[in-house]
């Protein structure tokens, strides 16, 4: 069984939070346009990574990664979830069962709603152009279902990444620590991106918790959210260039005066 990454990373508070160094480039200070360039490279460059190199990352960074991921927001502090290193024999048990199980044509129980019930119309336009953009990229046409079940399986495999995260949360915490669990799953993913990784996080992952939660040896108190796969993006895969289209600023932002 995997273990918990060490807790011995984590941030500590400062006993002197008014001494608190502000990063240069930060509310007003040093060069802030740098700082912006800078931000929006990593928000305009983060995208889906589904292949990987063969790889390793370096020793250490995932650990740094996962500290300034903790970074995120939290309301309370409470600062929800945890994440499991899965490797080895952990992750081929893992990988295999996910897969069979999906082959067996289990109906998917996630621990949580993802999706609302139904879907509206315009949410499901979105769901179907990202499935177009990705399985168009991959060659894979509509009726080809053997080619789009095998593409679905590599969820299960995480990409074949070097790094495979999984992401749980303990049941009793409310919707609002969904959203900062969120926020750290971003964070770390940008944190990636820093220093030059791709990362794609695995919503089909949770679709059997029951498998995740036997592998690991979890509590049935303990919900699975999803997998994180992570490593170098391989630069030639035609999966590694989509890019899914955004919603106008117009539609989502109001004034209210």
């Amino acid at each position: 069984m995997s273990q918990r990454l060490s807790e011995a990373h984590a941030p500590m508070e400062s006993a002197n939070a008014a001494a608190w160094d502000q990063p240069q480039g930060i509310e007003g200070g040093g060069n802030a346009p740098a700082a912006t360039t800078v931000w929006q490279a990593l928000a305009q460059g983060r995208r889906s990574t589904r292949r990987f190199l063969d790889k390793p990352i370096p020793d250490g960074w995932l650990e740094e990664m996962l500290v300034e991921a903790r970074c995120a927001p939290s309301g309370a502090n409470l600062q929800p979830g945890e994440l499991f290193l899965v490797e080895g024999a952990a992750r081929e048990r893992m990988s295999s069962r996910l897969v069979q199980v999906y082959r067996d044509g289990a109906l998917a129980k996630e621990d949580y709603g993802y999706f609302p019930q139904p879907m509206p119309m315009t949410l499901r336009r979105r769901q179907v152009a990202a499935a177009q953009a990705l399985y168009g990229a991959l060659g894979a046409a509509r009726d080809d279902q053997d080619a789009r079940r095998v593409q679905f399986e590599r969820n299960f495999r995480f990409f074949d990444a070097p790094v495979a995260l999984v992401v749980t949360i303990d049941s009793r915490m409310g919707s609002g620590c969904f959203m900062d669990l969120g926020m750290c799953l971003y964070g770390l993913m940008l944190a990636a991106l820093a220093r030059g990784l791709g990362s794609c996080a695995i919503g089909a992952l949770a679709s059997y918790p029951h498998v995740v939660r036997e592998v690991l040896d979890l509590e049935a108190g303990v919900s699975v959210v999803c997998g994180l796969a992570m490593g170098y993006a391989d630069p030639l895969a035609p999966e590694n260039c989509i890019r899914t289209a955004r919603r106008d600023v117009s539609e989502y932002f109001k004034i209210a005066r």
